[in-house]
């Protein structure tokens, strides 16, 4: 009998519900074993509804008496640290969902508990697993656009209702429901650098090899004192600049915005996925323009699952989306946040 991946989820709330729970249990070379959340009534109802063998309300008792291969950790942002800190310890790969900590330190830690482990951390950015950023990475690594001396980066959602401490209109209907203690509340690392930004971020770490060095920014807030807007100016170590935006107000009848422009000394890197184009420009003329079909810049799902799975199971792929990217964009968020706080510079 072929062996399964024997998979836990820490924090089963709505993306766990609407997204990773399902993927798990439609991958056949996987096994859900136990799920965790807070609240009796709601994790019976999980439990039953997706046919889960054990359910706990404390995740510290499920990690102890289960053994896993694997945990999907898709709680609350500020608790990331320690839940994948926990799944590491008991010798897990992990799947950590987006900001991968809250702050540099955190992050930084966590790289080191998974290397020191021998363990592989998967944050599930949805673009990074798409064929055409691993086009947009080979061109860049290959020097296409030469030494990366500029970036402009932006991204926008239709999400006003969400970072406003209001239900989403999209989740009308689903199980569970995105709580504004995780995405409105500016004590616990809500906002739309944290809630969205944090996507733009991890695609451009997985596309240019860079490390953010230091930043000033400025936020627009949302009725609940999060940020719908961040503006901010980057330096990255080896003297590239970058600007970076982020706005959290597209109307609902419109999909996500993001603009990636990377310019080097040969030449630029353009990839608009609201418009689905990719392309280098280069000075000499010798371009690079990549097809891309209808539809081809959705978000991809079901990927960073099965990478996870995969990777439990010790077969020998790329992890698209590393701790390290995950790592960078904390980075950049953790000393953004900072400046527009202290209306200084910030280091990373």
């Amino acid at each position: 009998m072929t062996r399964k991946a024997r998979i836990g989820v820490i924090g089963a709330g709505w993306w766990a519900a609407v997204n990773h729970i399902p993927a798990l249990k439609a991958n056949p070379d996987c096994e859900l074993v136990a799920v965790n959340r807070l609240g009796a009534e709601e994790l019976e109802t999980l439990r039953q509804t997706f046919d889960i063998p054990l359910a706990f309300e404390d995740w510290r008792t499920m990690l102890d008496q289960v053994p896993f291969d694997g945990i999907v950790v898709a709680s609350p942002h500020v608790l990331h640290h320690e839940h994948a800190t926990a799944a590491l310890a008991k010798g897990c790969h992990v799947l950590v969902e987006k900001p991968l900590t809250t702050t540099a330190a955190d992050a930084r830690d966590l790289i080191a508990k998974a290397k020191a482990a021998g363990r592989e951390i998967v944050v599930p950015y949805g673009w990074n697993f798409k064929s055409w950023t691993d086009q947009a990475r080979a061109l860049v690594s290959a020097g296409e656009i030469g030494k990366v001396e500029h970036v402009v980066l932006q991204m926008a959602s239709a999400l006003e209702d969400l970072f406003a401490g209001k239900p989403m209109i999209e989740t009308e209907g689903h199980l569970f429901r995105p709580p504004a203690s995780t995405w409105a509340d500016p004590k616990r690392a809500g906002g739309y650098g944290w809630g969205q930004l944090v996507h733009a971020l991890g695609l451009l770490f997985r596309i240019a090899d860079l490390v953010p060095q230091e930043i000033f920014a400025l936020t627009g807030t949302s009725p609940a004192g999060v940020d719908y807007y961040d503006a901010a100016v980057l330096r990255f170590a080896g003297g590239a600049t970058a600007s970076l935006s982020g706005a959290a107000t597209v109307p609902k009848h419109r999909g996500f915005q993001i603009d990636l422009r990377i310019f080097g000394s040969e030449g630029m890197l353009l990839l608009d996925i609201e418009r689905e184009r990719l392309e280098v420009r280069r000075r000499d003329g010798r371009d690079t323009v990549v097809p891309l079909s209808p539809g081809d810049g959705a978000y991809a799902c079901e990927e960073p699952l099965a990478t996870l799975v995969d990777l439990c199971l010790g077969r020998k792929i790329e992890n698209r989306s590393p701790g390290i990217v995950g790592m960078r964009a904390v980075e950049v968020l953790d000393a953004l946040y900072r400046s527009a706080q202290s209306g200084r510079l910030e280091t990373v």
